[in-house]
């Protein structure tokens, strides 16, 4: 089974921080499940493949978007402290 979460952003650096912020998650999977994360331009692309269960590949989505809109969360605070305009 395969999923593609694709998510686009203002900026290509608010992609780029999105990314690395959730990549370090992909690092170490356990057999028969891959993600891959990356930024290109202003979106966000995960590639995951599971060839466990379904409720595998259903976790592992619902953890990839908790952590991305954790990150998310992150980069509006940053913004706001630093005045820049969201």
């Amino acid at each position: 089974m395969k999923a593609v979460i694709k998510i686009k952003y203002k900026t290509e650096r608010e992609a780029r921080a999105i990314a690395g912020a959730v990549s370090p998650d992909n690092a170490v999977t356990p057999a028969g499940l891959s993600v891959k994360t990356f930024s290109k331009g202003k979106a966000v692309t995960s590639l995951i493949e599971c060839d466990r269960r379904l409720e595998t590949l259903l976790s592992t989505v619902d953890d990839l978007l908790f952590c991305t809109q954790v990150a998310e969360n992150a980069v509006k605070i940053f913004k706001k402290r630093e005045g820049i305009k969201t």
